[in-house]
């Protein structure tokens, strides 16, 4: 059998899944609106609806695992709330105490870093706007992905997100992609 993958754009507002059944099921909106996948398709990881960015497709459950397995880096740029801090950033580095359904966790040490404000397209529904105060930037790479941890770990840092943009799994990168594009590609 012939697998396809695909790697998508996953634009604001989106839910990373191709069914919803819950309440309010007809005002959400889903992978299958943005392009015709082939039967079988599933979305490898999430990213939560008020998050953006790469996102991969499959219909093989093996590269599927492999994915979700700590194998491949994920790398996320962080809009927050303020001018991030290194002793914020050094706090992320060496793992935060963030809270996993109700209990408490210690994330991995991952790298965290102050970065440039990134050039990405504007989000469908506005951020904020600067009379709340300034915002900055910081790229977070994980191994591990837990239920919201960059949020969950950037507000115990003292910084909540404001944006949050996957920009890289293992060694494919978002590049110039725009929100709601989808490129057929190889296996990561």
């Amino acid at each position: 059998m012939k697998h396809h993958h695909y790697i998508l754009f996953k634009p604001y507002g989106y839910l990373s899944q191709f069914i919803y059944n819950g309440k309010r099921a007809s005002r959400k909106k889903l992978l299958g609106s943005l392009h015709e996948f082939v039967d079988g398709t599933m979305a490898v990881g999430r990213l939560d609806e008020d998050s953006e960015g790469l996102l991969f497709l499959t219909t093989d459950g093996k590269v599927s695992y492999s994915i979700l397995s700590q194998k491949f880096e994920k790398e996320y740029y962080v809009q927050v709330d303020g001018i991030i801090t290194d002793e914020a950033v050094q706090l992320m580095r060496n793992g935060i105490e963030i809270g996993i359904e109700g209990i408490k966790y210690l994330t991995k040490p991952c790298e965290s870093n102050i970065i440039a404000p990134p050039t990405f397209p504007e989000r469908a529904k506005l951020i904020r706007d600067q009379r709340h105060g300034p915002t900055s930037w910081a790229s977070i790479i994980l191994r591990e992905g837990k239920f919201r941890q960059v949020r969950k770990m950037t507000a115990a840092a003292g910084f909540p997100t404001l944006r949050l943009v996957r920009v890289r799994i293992g060694e494919r990168w978002l590049g110039d992609m725009q929100p709601g594009d989808v490129k057929k590609v190889e296996a990561l």
